[in-house]
């Protein structure tokens, strides 16, 4: 489909932003509203069959009931032209993969934040019952102000009701992202999504895909049965807590990986917040700060300070005898009270006693 073109009278294709294996993406005008969107058009050969066409409308409603931040927002889709096309809000920036590609790979400190917003996004959905299957930094798009926002939530899914037995990465995601239930055919969960999200992770840290290969089917022999070369061999300063992190994430095993995005976006958080704080000199913890702290110097032993003794005075006349007037006024009293009581006594036994 070419620049230009209007689709049902409403959309007129501005230009091409991108082209794909099932799909190309166009900068459009939304004449009946008045502000620009971003299409998605899919090639023919996947508009054509009607189980497709249905399972499509169906995952683009649920992605039209995502709203979220760092979701691209779902606006509209139809048919025009013998093609499926879906409508989506139009983000100025690139692409995660473009930026990459660009700058080779993020900072511990810039690369959190940005994976912390695609979890944010993803667990999200997660939470609404929805599945993505296809992440990858293709899908994230990142904007001037360094605001991530995921998008394609549904399409690969849709593909897979008419494809149910082919790996193509038009279908299950990617090879070089998808999970090792994925690369057996097995239906994805919030889980393999999480896969996903941590071979992102691997990739903005060091710049390098953990798997690669030739072929689908070796990577997905890799993504099953091979280990991931350690991150400390692209990065020698990556924190240890952090490789562990990713090193779960890219479990075998979805049993062993965090079950959601949004469990994943917690560890990255909490992790990107222990770091941002500046932690006691006796509690550093990072290696950052064991390599930069200086020992201070040793505290003496302690030793109790004798106290001074009071210089002696010779004792004034006045100070010899510190009297309580009050204490010994009520002991007086308290005397002659009793004292007085001895006649009454005296009387008494004389008068059961008599002579």
């Amino acid at each position: 489909m070419e620049s230009g073109a209007l689709l049902n009278k409403r959309y007129q294709l501005l230009e091409q932003l991108g082209t794909g294996g099932m799909s190309n993406v166009y900068r459009a005008r939304d004449l009946m509203l008045e502000r620009n969107v971003a299409i998605k058009v899919l090639h023919e050969k996947y508009s054509q069959d009607p189980a497709f066409q249905e399972r499509f409308k169906m995952e683009a409603r649920a992605a039209a009931n995502l709203s979220h931040p760092n979701i691209v927002t779902v606006h509209d889709f139809g048919f025009d032209f013998g093609q499926l096309y879906i409508v989506m809000e139009y983000i100025p920036g690139k692409d995660l993969k473009t930026i990459l590609r660009q700058r080779g790979r993020f900072s511990v400190e810039e690369g959190i934040p940005i994976m912390v917003q695609a979890c944010a996004g993803i667990g999200y959905a997660h939470r609404a019952g929805l599945v993505h299957c296809d992440i990858k930094p293709h899908n994230m798009i990142l904007t001037p102000d360094n605001r991530l926002k995921v998008t394609d939530f549904g399409i690969a899914r849709a593909l897979s009701t008419i494809m149910p037995d082919e790996r193509a990465d038009v279908v299950w995601g990617s090879p070089q992202y998808f999970s090792p239930e994925q690369a057996v055919g097995e239906a994805p969960s919030p889980a393999s999504d999480v896969y996903s999200l941590g071979i992102v992770l691997y990739e903005i840290l060091t710049g390098a895909l953990p798997f690669n290969a030739p072929t689908s089917d070796e990577l997905a022999r890799m993504h099953l049965e091979e280990q991931p070369i350690p991150i400390n061999e692209y990065v020698p300063d990556i924190p240890p807590a952090l490789e562990e992190i990713v090193m779960k994430v890219l479990s075998k095993e979805p049993s062993a990986r965090y079950r959601t995005a949004d469990q994943l976006g917690r560890v990255l958080l909490k992790f990107g917040t222990q770091r941002e704080s500046t932690p006691a000199p006796a509690l550093a913890l990072t290696p950052e700060a064991v390599t930069t702290y200086q020992q201070p110097e040793p505290i003496p032993a302690y030793e109790p300070v004798p106290s001074t003794p009071r210089p002696a005075y010779p004792p004034s006349a006045s100070s010899s005898f510190d009297a309580d007037w009050a204490t010994i006024g009520l002991a007086l009293l308290a005397l002659i009270s009793v004292g007085g009581l001895i006649p009454f006594w005296i009387y008494i036994y004389f008068v059961y006693n008599p002579r």
